[in-house]
This record gives C-alpha cells, structure tokens and sequence, in this order.
C-alpha cells in the first residue's frame, strides 16, 4: 500500500480507498427499532467525515445478491451464551446491536487536487487544462483511521448513554 501510493505522490496523482472496521464487546440492546437505528447512526457519522463516499455494514451490498437463507444470521446457544452462527448484519439487526462484532466499511474517495493536468473550463466556458499545486496527500485513507475510530466511539458511546438513561 505505501509503495503504492508513494508511486501516485510521484505520477501527481491520488487513490481511495476502504476502511474496514471491527468493533468487539458492545453489548446487546443498543440502539433502536426506527429512528435512531445503530447502524444509521454509525453511517450518518462515518458519511459526515470528508472524503468518505460509501458505507455498508456486515455484508453490505454483497448481500444484496444474496438469498434470504443464506444471509440469515441463525441464533444459536453455545457455552449457555447465545450469539449467531454467523455475522452477515455485522452484529446489528434491526437497528439494534446483537452482542457480534459490530463490522462496517467506508469507501473513500481519491483526493480531487492533484498533480496531473487534467481538463477543465473557466468561468467564460474556455476550455483549459489544469493542475493542482500545494501539499496535498495522494491518499487521505491513512489519516482517516483514527477519525473513523473516534467517530465510532461516539455514536457507541451515546448509544451506551441512551440505554443507560432509558434503563433508570
């Protein structure tokens, strides 16, 4: 990955890229039915970072092409505690956590100012060809991690808030 971008840094150019994250022991019970889904939460805060372009959760749009009885996520009891056999909704069903690792994904896209000239148009509609200059990364993915983590936490954390309120 670094040689590669690297490689961009030096054509002038840039990429995206995807930031898969896996979050373990949140419990089961956060979030709600309808208005305040966990896993909208979770895509309203990692689509609000710049740059972030896409977001699925569990399966995402893979599951899309699959067979309800294939994506299912069975409940079993194993060690008198009950989880699923699998993790297709990536450990939230129905907006709410079910006691899986909680797994999503966000797509970033490459940085728009680059190096390399490309072609635009003036104010006047003339066309022109045009390069970025200044510092700007080749990939702002790298960077991104600890904002995807931390935004994580603070929807998991008002969640965690919510049920504690809700449970006085």
């Amino acid at each position: 990955m670094t040689t590669y971008i690297e490689e961009l840094q030096e054509a002038g150019d840039s990429t995206g890229g995807v930031i898969q994250t896996r979050v373990t022991g949140c419990p089961p019970g956060w979030g709600e039915p309808v208005f305040d889904k966990l896993h909208a939460d979770l895509g309203k805060a990692i689509l609000s970072i710049n740059a972030c372009k896409g977001f699925d959760v569990g399966s995402g749009f893979d599951g899309a092409a699959w067979r309800g009885s294939e994506h299912n996520d069975p409940f079993v009891r194993a060690d008198d505690k009950v989880s699923t056999s699998s993790n297709h909704s990536g450990g939230i069903q129905g907006g709410i956590s079910n006691g899986m690792p909680i797994e999503f994904r966000a797509a970033f896209k490459p940085v728009a100012t680059i190096r390399k000239e490309q072609e635009t148009v003036t104010n006047e509609g003339q066309a022109v060809q045009f390069s970025g200059s200044g510092r700007h990364d080749p990939c702002v993915v790298p960077r991104a991690v600890p904002i995807v983590e931390a935004m994580t936490a603070l929807v998991l954390v008002d969640h965690f808030l919510r049920q504690k309120s809700s449970q006085r």
